[in-house]
């Protein structure tokens, strides 16, 4: 893997997935890794009533830089490279695409770990993402 895509939430099951990206980077140093959160769009009413598109959207960046917090201090540690970037719109979605349009070779991502029956029943990003990725993911429980 020449380039890597880890989605991330700031959950512990995303610090999980970078931590196993930094064992494959340890393994290939030249790796190059993109480190994403994506925030889904704010459409509700109420809040657009009183807020500008340009003032939700500023929050929604701000919340997903911070969901980036743990995870570049874990790549910061090890000393990776990345590039982090914040995006607004359906999570799966924009997740495959940024990996399509990114030229990434696979996408790294962290699972609650919910059963077959759990995902099926409540959904699930990493479902999601498989269905629409055209490159592998790769998914740490």
């Amino acid at each position: 893997m020449r380039k890597a895509l880890v989605p991330v939430d700031g959950s512990a099951n995303s610090d999980r997935a970078v931590q196993h990206l930094v064992t494959l980077a340890q393994a290939n140093p030249a790796l190059e890794v993109l480190l994403l959160n994506v925030q889904p769009e704010v459409d509700d009413w109420q809040v657009r009533r009183f807020l500008k598109k340009e003032e939700v959207e500023a929050m929604e960046e701000a919340k997903g830089g911070d969901a980036l917090v743990s995870a570049r201090a874990i790549l910061d540690a090890a000393q990776i490279k990345y590039q982090p970037l914040v995006l607004i719109g359906p999570v799966a979605e924009t997740i495959a695409q940024t990996a399509a349009a990114e030229q990434c070779d696979g996408i790294v991502l962290g699972t609650h770990g919910l059963g077959a029956a759990a995902s099926m029943l409540l959904g699930s990003v990493s479902s999601d993402v498989i269905q629409h990725a055209t490159v592998p993911v790769t998914l740490v429980k």
